[in-house]
């Protein structure tokens, strides 16, 4: 099962997503017979948290903390940045799509 933790946070008065944990396989690779490690789920979550991650802290300039560890990405946002803020949002809304198409990935708002 592929967690999706987002937490809520206030900035400036606006509550908004302030950061997000990902852990987990989905498991979908080993579904079907094959090694871990090809799951295209867990593919196609692990790439878009990493530029969810690389675009706040290096493109956006976001002051944030952001810890990768084996199965578990986490990413915590220390300001408010406009443009951060709407791609967490934009992150939530994608993986709200794919866990209807894949029943193995989680959202959990906290």
């Amino acid at each position: 099962m592929l967690n999706c933790v987002f937490r809520i946070g206030e900035f400036g008065g606006v509550k908004s997503f302030s950061g997000f944990e990902i852990s987990g396989h989905a498991g979908y690779g080993t579904a079907f017979n094959e090694r871990e490690g090809n799951d295209i789920v867990c593919a196609a979550v692990s790439s878009c948290t990493m530029l969810v991650c690389n675009a706040i802290t290096e493109n956006f300039g976001a002051k944030a903390e952001v810890t990768v560890e084996e199965n578990r990405i986490t990413l915590t946002l220390d300001e408010a940045n406009d443009s951060a803020l709407k791609l967490m949002s934009a992150f939530y809304e994608h993986l709200e799509a794919l866990s209807a198409d894949y029943i193995n990935i989680k959202l959990t708002i906290i």
